[in-house]
Formats: structure tokens, sequence, C-alpha cells
């Protein structure tokens, strides 16, 4: 058991800002506390969109430093959480060869179908699980390897984020199951490479490292780092890598009869399983079975999530109207409800220069009437984010074989209460809203799991339960109307499914 108050140190890093959090933990309950938060911009040069990761790398210092300054040196174990999918590659000297590009770069554009003409969807999905999204690592290697790329052919090592961030503080490459499970190339039952597949895309196998389990101590801070910083030679954990892992970690449960929402720039709706479901269920409905701690296997389905408020509330604010969060929530509580709907998964929201056009767009086309004000277009997308949480949960009823009666939604996202609300409203089911920290949560107890503090996932969510308040919202709107905005996303997702 740890004494009292082990010091861990989590540095979560989203898609628009990272942060580094301490957590105070007494055997029993934790408490967070922020040490150090900062921005992540993306950086376009030229035509290609980049993570500009030795940036973040050095705020990461910082946040060591600061954690050290204020809180001591005697810090358990750090650990790295991220996104997926994007990756780093190293040459023979073990430098940085070309800045990371973004999942969302345009160069990814078209890869899905060039991928199938070389291996069949199903054959593809049969090896790995995973579901099929343009952003996925697989594919950007495709991109890389079609376009000759000079640092894909020198490349030695590719680490993907939270695995590269870890070693530059450890020197030493491995690859966390979590953060692999997400490039499409993992196969999820044997928990290793998907060589063959892989090999079949040109895509070189040398440049992979050995996969360890989530909570796998990897090494200590380089003593360079600890002369910079301050700090001792502290342990370095690979904690859930994926930010989502994290945050499942997090989920305060007591029954299995659950589904989770992972609530932030995107929304992960999933369920545990003890191993992958690959079917031709799970196929045709384009769910993923991702890596998760403890031997779990997360069976999900990435809806696009806050994004389409985010992007909204960006393309706004260069227009000179920068509304804040709670007055754009407040604006679309006040709006009407069940106006226009969208797919939220349409490849039309992945990437738009202009968000509230691409919504406008996408109404006409559908033949909707499009929303007008800001607090319209906010409802639009919280409508149907809810409703398609709603679609992705009676899913998931039928691949566990057995009913959900609870969701617990988890991260940033639960802030949004008119989010929450609605999500009860569409399931028609209990919704469970907290830790709003939930990824800083994970990463800190699978650290104090990897330390040998705290011995099992169960005991994980105990601590959970004692240590933070969670709200609840149960269903009580009139059905009518939602089961009719509900037929209409139906049909609006089988339009989607036949043009895409």
């Amino acid at each position: 058991m740890a004494s009292a108050e082990a010091k861990y140190l989590a540095f979560d890093l989203g898609a628009e800002s990272g942060r580094g959090v301490i957590g105070f933990f007494d055997g029993d309950k934790l408490r967070l506390q922020d040490v150090h938060r900062f921005a992540n911009q993306p950086v376009r040069v030229l035509d290609t969109l980049y993570w500009d990761t030795l940036r973040l790398f050095s705020e990461l210092k910082r946040g060591l430093a600061m954690a050290v300054t204020a809180h001591g040196a005697d810090i358990e174990a750090i650990g790295i959480d991220t996104w997926g999918v994007d990756f780093g590659l190293l040459g023979a000297d073990d430098s940085l060869l070309a800045n990371p590009r973004h999942y969302r770069d345009h160069a990814n554009d078209g890869m899905l179908e060039e991928a199938f003409k070389i291996v069949p969807r199903d054959q593809i999905f049969g090896r790995t699980g995973i579901q099929f999204m343009q952003i996925n690592s697989l594919y950007q290697l495709l991109s890389m390897y079609r376009s000759g790329s000079p640092a894909l052919a020198a490349a030695k090592t590719l680490l993907f984020t939270p695995d590269l961030l870890n070693f530059w503080f450890t020197g030493v490459k491995t690859t966390e199951f979590s953060i692999a499970s997400t490039s499409q190339m993992v196969d999820p039952e044997a928990r290793t490479w998907a060589m063959d597949l892989i090999q079949k895309y040109g895509i070189p196998t040398d440049i992979l490292t050995d996969i360890v389990p989530t909570g796998t101590p990897i090494g200590s801070v380089r003593a360079d780092i600890c002369r910079e910083t301050g700090c001792a030679a502290i342990p370095v954990i690979a904690t859930g890598e994926h930010d989502t892992a994290s945050a499942v970690v997090a989920v305060p449960a007591t029954t299995q009869s659950y589904a989770y929402i992972s609530s932030g720039t995107w929304s992960l709706v999933g369920i545990e399983t003890p191993g992958p479901r690959i079917t031709p269920e799970t196929l045709a409905a384009n769910f993923t079975n991702e890596g998760g701690a403890c031997g779990t296997i997360r069976l999900l389905k990435n809806v696009m999530g806050l994004w389409l408020v985010q992007e909204c509330k960006r393309t706004w604010a260069r227009a000179g109207k920068d509304y804040s969060y709670v007055q754009l929530t407040e604006m679309a509580a006040a709006a009407k409800p069940f106006g226009a709907l969208i797919e939220p998964d349409h490849t039309d929201f992945l990437a738009p220069a202009d968000m509230p056009a691409a919504i406008h767009a996408y109404c006409v086309r559908t033949g909707q009437t499009p929303p007008e004000t800001p607090g319209e277009f906010v409802r639009c997308c919280l409508d149907s984010l809810a409703l398609k949480y709603r679609w992705v949960v009676e899913k998931l009823e039928v691949f566990r074989g057995g009913p959900i009666d609870t969701i617990h939604i988890v991260g940033g996202g639960t802030q949004n209460k008119l989010l929450c609300r609605l999500a009860a409203e569409a399931t028609n089911r209990t919704v469970i809203a907290g830790p709003v920290e939930a990824t800083a949560i994970g990463n800190v107890l699978m650290q104090a799991l990897g330390r040998g503090h705290i011995s099992s996932l169960e005991q994980a969510r105990e601590v959970v339960r004692g240590s933070f308040e969670l709200d609840v919202y149960l269903p009580e709107q009139p059905r009518d109307a939602w089961e009719a905005a509900y037929a209409r996303l139906l049909r609006l997702n089988a339009a989607a499914e036949s043009t895409l």
C-alpha cells in the first residue's frame, strides 16, 4: 500500500490543449491538482497539417519542473496519455525525421479506397477488429508509402505520440497496447502486430517496437532531464496511453449492464469485453475493438463528438463573435428542439474550413431547413449527438447479448449538462455523469497499479466512486417527439451509408 498521499504526475494531451496534473493518493481516496496547462495547436505549413511535437515535449518538461517546485521531488511515477493514431519517425541516430502529421491532414483523403484495392475491407477487419477511419495509422502510412516519403524510407523506429514522448523522457523505445491498437495494425487476439497485413501495404515492419501491456514500467527519467527539471530518477509507466483507455479506467461502474461515453472532442461510446468481437455484424456497423486496461478490450464506436461545437465556435470567433461555451450551451437550451439534424459522422464534418457552412449545406442537401442562429446550430449538433448515442447503444446491446440500462459519461463533455440531459432523453436510459477529469484519473490509477499501490481495475473504480462526485440524469420528456427525431436520424444515417 502506498504511503500517505503518494504523488503521481499525469500528463494528459488532447487535441486542443494539454496539462500536467498531480494525483495525491492515500490508498483509499484520490485528489487531483493541476500544475501546468498549455495549448496544443496544430501548425499548417504549405499544404500539410502538423503537430508541434517538440514544443509539446518542452511543455511536459516545464510541467515536471513546476510539479517538483510545488510539490517536491518525491514523485512516485509519471504517465502520459494522448489522442490515438498519430506517430513520429526516428532515424538511425534517434533524431525525429519529420514533424508528426495531424490525423486531420488531407493527405489521408482517399486512402481507405486505395487500401481496399490491396486487401478487402472484411479481411482488414478480420485481422485487426478496428473500425475504418481514414485517420488510422495504417492509412497514414499507406499515404506516406505511396507518396515516396523520404522520412518513411529513412525511418528506423516508429513511435506513437505518447511513446515518442516517453522515449524522450527515458531513452527507452516501446509501444503500449492501447495506443498501438488504434493504428489498425494490431492483432487483438494475439496482442501483437499484424505483420502479414502491414507488409501487404509496403510498410516496413522493422520500424515497429515490442508491444507492452498497459501499466508496464518502462524506464526512469534520464539524468539530463533530472538535472534540467530538478526531479529524481522517476519511474515512467506506460499508462493507458490512449486517452480513452485511461478515461475508461475511471468509469465508476458497479455492474456489467452499462455503456460508457468518453465525451470530449470525440465521443467514444462503448462497453468493455474480455476479448474482441470480430463478427460480420460489428464489421457492418463499423465498430472497433481497441486495447483497454488489465487485459480488457474496448468495443466501441467513435462518434464525432463536441468537435462539431468546437469548430462552430472557432468559425464564429474568426468572424468577431467569440462566444463562450457557456453562452453557446445556454443559447442551445433556449433554441427549439428537434429542428435540423445531422449525421455526426458524415465526412463533411471531419475537417471543414467552416463548420456552420458545412452544416448548412448538409441540411439543404438533405431537404431540411438549416439552422440560422448560433443557438440553433449548437442545438442541432447536440440533438444529433444524443440521438447517435442511442443508435450506438442499441447496437452494443445486440453485440453484448443483453440490455444496457445505464450510460456513464466521463470526461470534459460532462460539463455540458445539456448534452448529458439530452443523452438521457434520447436513449431513454439513466445517465451518470462524471468524473470530469476521467482521463487524468485513469492515468494516475494505472500508474498506481504499475507501482503496485493498487491491484486491480475493480479497486481503481472503487477509488473513483469514493473520491469524486457524480451527477445523475433520468429521462423525463415524452417519448413521441424523441421517437420521431430518432426515425429521422436513422434515415439520414442510411442515406449517408449509401453515398459514402
